[in-house]
Order: C-alpha cells, then structure tokens, then sequence
C-alpha cells in the first residue's frame, strides 16, 4: 500500500506536468528528482517494515510482541476501622513512606489512655512497696536487737524463757515481713513492665493505623474512600511502582534458552515507534506455557511459550517517569548473540 501511494504522487504530477506548458528540460528534471525522492522513501519505508515484521532483522536477534507492566503493591489496613484523611486520588505520585490515610479507631485510643493508667497505678505501687520495705526494716532492726540482747539476758536468767521466745517471734516475723514487702516491689515491677508492654502494644497498634506508601509511585486504583468502614486487611489502594517498570514477552524454547541473564534488550511502542528503549533481560521462566490471551493471534497462543521480562534502565526510569503508561503494547527485541551489534535503526533513541 505504501509503494502505491508513494509512485501514486509522481504518477499524478507527472500527468499534471503533462497539461501545464513547462519547458521539456524543466519537466523532466522535476519528475526525475521526485521520482528518485519517492523511491528512496519507499526504500526506507519498506526496510522499516521488514524490520518491524521481523522480516529482515539480522542474525542473532529477535523481536516479539509485549507488554509494558509495572510492580503493583496494596496499601491495606492491618486493624479494622473508618477510614480518615486519605487526600489521594487515582493517578496522583506518592513517595515511600509517605502518609496516604489513617484509619480511625477510638476503641485503641481508649485502651491506650487505661494501660498508660494501668502504668501509673503500678508505679504508685512500687513507691508504696519501697516505702513499706523501708518501714519493715526499721522494725526488723528493732526486732533483731531486742532478740541479740534477750540471748545474752537469758543466760543470767535476767528475763524469762517466754519472753525471750517472744523476742525471737518478733524477729522472725519482722525477717518475714521484709521479704514480703521485697516480693511486693518485685510484684510491683513486674505489674510496671507487664503496663509498659501493654502501652507499647496499643501504640504499635495506633502507630499501624496511619496508612503510608511503601514504595514511590503512582495510585493505580483506589480502593476506598473516606468515611467507609475497613475490615483487618481490607485494601485502600493500588500503587505502581514506576522504578520497577518491565515489558512481559513470550519466546519459544529455541530462543529462550539462548538468551543471556543481563543482556541488553530493546523495546518499541505502539504508540511512540519512533524511539528505541533500553533494556535488560532480567527473567526468564523456568516452566513453558500456553501465551496469554492478551497475545493477538489465537496461532500463537497455542504454542508453548517461556514467560520473559526485560527490565527497563532505572536511569531512564527517573527521567521519564511521568511518561510510563502500563498495559501499552509493543515490540520487544532481544539479541540471541550478544556479538551481534544493535543495528543503526535499534540504537538507543530516547525524547528530548
């Protein structure tokens, strides 16, 4: 169609030429330069398409159909609750880390204020048991040198053999009580730490309500909105990843098993054929497979394919990832032989 439409305009001229009084010499220079203009056109024209058919392409490298994707990961809710203060809409640029929503619960906020009193009635019982250790040693001294006096007493049987029994109750008694005011301060710590804990609980509870990005990207789908109520796990958004963007091709066996890990590929797109972009082999399927639907004749659907990825360049990645679409369609171009140079028309040719 295109050598037809490109000799289909110098034919006309010619014929044009034919009715309108030019000079001979004039009338044939014209249309010879078109004509040599025109077949060079069509020269490249149909080189281009042979390259892109995959009828010319040089030995060791191989083109197939692909498409661009993207690593997607979802922002979800861990707790349940209402969602607040998501101000993100489809297509919006997130960072890492930043905050995209929070879910409000005011039943952990409640469980926080009661375990931060929970901690200060432990601590008010650790000064009331230090306190009462203080008081009990007080009488445990008392108690211990009335009983050491009472030994040397009952010797000259200056006091009675019951009170110097007394004596050693009371000293018992009081090494009694002071360990158990030594067991109520363990108590006591143990109740502070056991608080502490719990607080620590709610606020890593509190702390996993705020919803934040975990990578930069874009909002692919947004999932909720605000003011609906989130389940445990319920999503909130899709966010793509656009520093791990990626074309998926499928490659028969003979060319899959031929392929290099880290190679240089290439890729074209529909809808920008005029640029080649860099990229790398960065998987390659250890299990064939039918090829997907997404593949646009049912004949190569029915063959047993490898699943590839070539990775896009993080550099190019940076500088346009405002311009990267996923589910665009196009050529992917690997080298069998990395030997092989890329040929002029499949050097690197990024916009400007």
């Amino acid at each position: 169609m295109y050598g037809r439409l490109l000799v289909g305009v110098p034919l006309a001229l010619v014929l044009v030429a034919g009715t309108v009084a030019f000079p001979p010499a004039a009338t044939h220079s014209f249309v010879g330069n078109y004509l040599s203009m025109a077949a060079q056109a069509q020269s490249r024209v149909r080189n281009m398409l042979d390259r892109v058919l995959g009828r010319n392409m040089p030995e060791g490298i191989v083109k197939t159909n692909g498409r661009i994707e993207a690593t997607q990961v979802d922002v979800a809710a861990k707790y349940p609750g209402r969602l607040v203060d998501v101000t993100f809409e489809e297509g919006s640029e997130v960072k890492a880390g930043q905050v995209v929503g929070r879910v409000s619960s005011p039943e952990y906020e409640a469980q926080l204020r009661s375990a931060q009193s929970n901690v200060e009635r432990a601590k008010q019982a650790l000064i009331e048991a230090e306190s009462q250790i203080d008081q009990r040693k007080a009488v445990l001294a008392a108690a211990k040198s009335d009983f050491e006096r009472g030994q040397e007493l009952i010797k000259t049987q200056i006091i009675t053999q019951q009170t110097y029994d007394q004596r050693q109750r009371n000293y018992e008694s009081s090494q009694a009580n002071v360990a158990a005011a030594i067991a109520q301060r363990e108590q006591a710590g143990a109740a502070i730490k056991g608080a502490q804990a719990e607080v620590e609980r709610i606020e890593s509870i509190l702390h996993d309500l705020v919803l934040v990005s975990p990578r930069t990207g874009r909002v692919q789908y947004l999932l909720a909105r605000n003011g609906e109520v989130i389940a445990a796990g319920g999503k909130i958004m899709t966010i793509l990843d656009l520093h791990d963007v990626y074309m998926t091709i499928f490659l028969p066996a003979a060319v899959a098993g031929r392929l290099e890990m880290g190679s240089e590929a290439r890729i074209i797109l529909d809808p920008a054929p005029d640029y080649v972009i860099p990229a790398k082999v960065s998987f390659v399927a250890a299990d064939a497979q039918f090829t997907p639907k997404t593949v646009e004749t049912t004949e190569e659907r029915e063959k047993l394919m490898f699943r590839a990825k070539l990775q896009l360049d993080a550099e190019v990645l940076k500088q346009y990832s405002r311009r990267v679409k996923t589910g665009v369609r196009g050529l992917g171009i690997v080298r069998t032989n990395t030997a092989t140079p890329w040929p002029d028309d499949l050097q690197v040719k990024l916009p400007q």
